[in-house]
Order: structure tokens, then C-alpha cells, then sequence
């Protein structure tokens, strides 16, 4: 049978949206108050805070949001590159560089031998995360291609501590069978974003290939799920709908995941849409979501699912994403380029084009200076996914606040490992102070195992986590 996304319902939807907009400030207030208790939000709930705008309301949204952020994730901030392998794609999709009509774009695969040198760049840079992002279309090889890049990824070892331990996909929907040989690869999530849940829209802004096929599209995280891939990360490309619609119908996929599965996805994204070449509708999005209606609905988002991840790209600016970390963001992309070849080759290369245009343009070692400077802790942590604490068994240690314990001392441990070998005199020094600070405001367990990765980390030891 085909699947059908019968758990979005629009008119639902479009009833809360209507119902939320006539939420008085007592009423926003009973939410909020509910949502420091860090259980989530339910539909109505999470409709009643999208029409804040008075400038006392929308300092408390803001405010829950960084006390139920810092309450779950601390001080921390993960950190990932995003490695494009291919640009070859069989949908035509308005908004996007890669869509099959668009000739303006050079096509390329890159040959295995081509992947490893982009890896080698990324790992001397110092990342440890990389999301493997390709087109729709595998010319040749098929699937198999993007398992081959997996095992390339894995492959690469530089001295001195220089390796990826986690490869997140970001890659076209996949068959059931596909989606076991990507789990027995041992990746860490599956990533793949809706763009939109507003069906019309959906239909309107892909013309052709297997993407215009929108519940083979929504259903994609179950058979993700059923193959066996405990951590799934899904994402709206904000500007093509109302953002309000989005949002809701993301909250009807997360309780159609939780209760399916009993957890639902592990990260959550959050891009708006940027100018691409060859595409005039990404240069004057349809609903266009402005700065300040951006950061409400990132603090929305980290009030409904407190235990989910928010990721924010290098699509927004330095600014914009500052103020997005306490307001939720969990997980950055930092120094990226978004076409096959850009580590080695450089973005402006004359022969590839990027996917889209970026906001923040530093390098790793500058994201991570700046970052640190703000007092929080950019991680490197990998170790929950070796160690198996993902899905339910991360969410049951997650909910009540256990999982500080694990996440806290490996995020410093890595931080440091970064500090050690890879981070300039400058971003050394930054680093250090915020990881005393940090120390300084630790007690009991979660002191003691800190101190202890940080002591082995000092002592020429490498991947140390708990």
C-alpha cells in the first residue's frame, strides 16, 4: 500500500491557529508557567504563544526559553560540518540551486578519492561530526554511492586526533531495505526535511520528480524507524508557509512519532529560506519569517519538545544565531560550504555552486572563539551514539535531567581536545576561561568525572567519554 500522512490534518491546524490568536495575556501566562516545568506543550498551547507580541510577553517567552534550555542542555553547543558529496538531483524544486531544470549549476559527483580529501580537511580543522548531504539522484552507482561515502568518511585518520565519529545523513527517502544497510553503516541520525506540511504549497513549489510525492515524503521517518534507526532529525524550510501552520503541523508529526514509536525525532531544524542561484522564489520568499518572529519561533519550539535538539545552519548570521542559543539552539553548523568539493576547493570556485547563500562565513576555530566568549561550551561529543544511549534510552535519561551527567564532562573533555590540537593562541585562551567558569559552577559527580576526562584529556589521551 501507499503511504498516506493522514496525521496532518490541516484544518486542525488552521482551527488552533484561529483559537490561539484570541489568547489573552492570563492565558499566555498559564502556558508559560507550564512550560518551565520542561514536559512540553500541548497544541493549543503552543498556538496560544504564536500571536505574543506585546514586548513584556515576548521577553517572558524568551526568558522560560533560556531557563528550560539551560535547565536540559547547559552551557553546550554542538558543533557539525556539513559535507556535500553530490549535486546531481532528479526533482525540480523552485526553491533550490540543485533543482534538475536549474542550468546554471555545474554537476558533480565527487569520486571516493575526492571525499577523503574533503574529510582530511574538515578533521584538520578539528570537527568530529559530519552531515553527509547529497542531491536526490545517484547517478551510476545508485544507493550504493552514498554508503560507499559513509565507509570513506569513517576511513580517514590524521594525526594527531584527526577523525570523524559520527556521520549524520541527510539523503533522499529511503525504502525500507535502504534505510537497514544506512543503520548497519552505524550512522547517527537521519536527517531529511518536510520543507513544508501545507499540501498545496507542497505541490506548488515541486514540479517534477519523486519529491512532488508529499506523503512518501512525511511517511519517511517511519520506515526510518521500523528499520531500526533510533535517532531521526526532521525540519521545515521556513518562508514557503505561514510559519504558524509549519510549526503546528510539526507538533502533529512529533506526537505521530511519539506515539508510533514512543519517542519522537532527536533533532528538530530550523532554516529559513535563503537566495539560491537560479531561483527567483528563494530571493522573495512567499512568507518571509522576519528576525523577530524568528526567534519566537525558535523559543516555541525549545518550549513544546524541551528534550529535542534545535539545529541552526550557517543560513543565518552571526548575530542572529548568537541570540538563537539561548533561546533554544542546541547544535550549529559551523564553517560550512554547501557544494561538493568547497573544503578543498573553496566556495567561489568557478566550477560549483553552493545550495544556497550563508549568513556566517568564519572558519571553525573563529565560531568557536565567539562562542566560547559568550560562555558556553562548544561540544565535539560523540559518545552516546557509541555507546547506544539513543532514542528511548536517550529521552529516559534526558527527561529527568540525567543525561547533564553524560553530556556535561564530554562536552568539556572534546571542547578541550579541540582547544589542545587544533584552536589558535586566541580561541586556546577563550577556551580555557570557559571551561574554568564552567568547572566553577559544577558540584558533587558531575565535578569529579569532569575533571577527570579533562585531567586524561591534559595527560595525551584522545576520545575520552563516559
Amino acid at each position: 500500500m501507499e503511504p498516506t500522512a493522514d496525521f496532518i490534518r490541516e484544518e486542525e491546524v488552521f482551527e488552533a491557529i484561529r483559537r490561539g490568536a484570541s489568547a489573552d495575556a492570563g492565558r499566555v501566562r498559564e502556558v508559560l508557567a507550564k512550560a518551565r516545568e520542561a514536559r512540553g506543550l500541548d497544541f493549543d498551547e503552543v498556538a496560544a504563544l504564536m500571536g505574543v507580541s506585546d514586548p513584556g510577553l515576548l521577553e517572558d517567552l524568551f526568558q522560560t526559553a533560556r531557563e528550560v534550555k539551560e535547565r536540559i542542555y547547559g552551557r553546550r553547543l554542538v558543533l557539525f560540518a556539513p559535507l556535500y558529496v553530490s549535486n546531481f538531483c532528479r526533482n525540480d524544486c523552485t526553491y533550490c540551486a540543485f533543482r534538475l531544470r536549474n542550468k546554471d549549476v555545474p554537476r558533480r559527483a565527487l569520486t571516493q578519492a575526492e571525499v577523503d580529501r574533503e574529510v582530511r580537511a574538515l578533521v584538520r580543522q578539528g570537527h568530529k561530526r559530519v552531515l553527509l548531504v547529497a542531491g536526490e539522484s545517484y547517478p551510476d552507482e545508485g544507493f550504493d554511492y552514498v554508503l560507499r561515502c559513509i565507509d570513506t568518511i569513517y576511513s580517514v585518520k590524521e594525526p594527531p586526533s584527526g577523525e570523524v565519529r559520527r556521520v549524520n545523513v541527510n539523503v533522499a527517502p529511503l525504502s525500507l531495505e535502504e534505510f537497514r544497510a544506512l543503520k548497519e553503516r552505524k550512522i547517527g541520525t537521519y536527517q531529511l526535511f518536510q520543507e513544508t506540511y501545507h499540501r498545496e504549497t507542497y505541490r506548488k513549489v515541486h514540479l517534477a520528480g519523486k519529491k512532488r510525492d508529499y506523503d512518501w515524503r512525511v511517511t519517511v521517518m517511519d520506515r526510518a524507524m521500523e528499520a531500526g534507526i533510533d535517532d531521526v532529525g526532521v525540519g521545515i524550510l521556513f518562508g514557503l508557509f505561514d510559519w504558524r501552520f509549519e510549526v503546528l503541523a510539526l507538533m502533529q508529526h512529533v506526537r505521530h512519532l511519539e506515539q508510533r514509536f514512543g519517542v519522537g525525532p532527536h533533532t528538530i531544524s530550523v532554516p529559513r529560506l535563503e537566495p539560491a542561484v537560479g531561483s527567483d522564489l528563494s530571493a522573495h520568499p512567499p512568507f518571509a519569517v522576519p528576525d523577530v518572529e524568528f526567534r519566537k519561533l525558535v523559543a516555541i519550539l525549545r518550549l513544546a519538545v524541551p528534550y529535542t535538539g534545535i539545529i541552526l545552519s550557517t543560513r543565518e548570521t552571526p548575530n542572529i544565531r548568537r541570540e538563537a542559543f539561548a533561546l533554544g539552539v542546541s547544535q550549529i553548523s559551523a564553517g560550512s560550504r554547501t557544494n561538493p568539493g568547497g573544503y578543498t576547493e573553496g566556495e567561489c570556485d568557478p566550477g560549483s555552486t553552493e545550495q544556497f547563500s550563508l549568513g556566517d562565513h568564519r572558519s571553525l576555530d573563529e565560531v568557536v572563539r565567539d562562542v566560547a566568549s559568550l560562555g558556553y561550551i562548544p561540544s565535539f561529543c560523540t559518545g552516546c551514539y557509541r555507546l547506544g544511549r539513543t532514542g528511548a534510552d536517550f529521552m529516559d535519561l534526558a527527561k529527568p535531567g540525567e543525561i547533564r551527567l553524560h553530556c556535561d564532562p564530554n562536552a568539556l573533555s572534546t571542547f578541550l581536545e579541540y582547544l589542545l590540537d587544533y584552536g589558535s593562541p586566541e580561541t586556546r585562551a577563550a577556551g580555557e576561561a570557559a571551561i574554568e567558569a564552567t568547572l566553577q559552577g559544577m558540584e558533587g559527580k558531575e565535578r569529579a568525572v569532569s575533571e577527570r576526562l579533562l585531567a586524561k584529556v591534559r595527560e595525551g589521551r584522545r576520545d575520552v567519554f563516559v
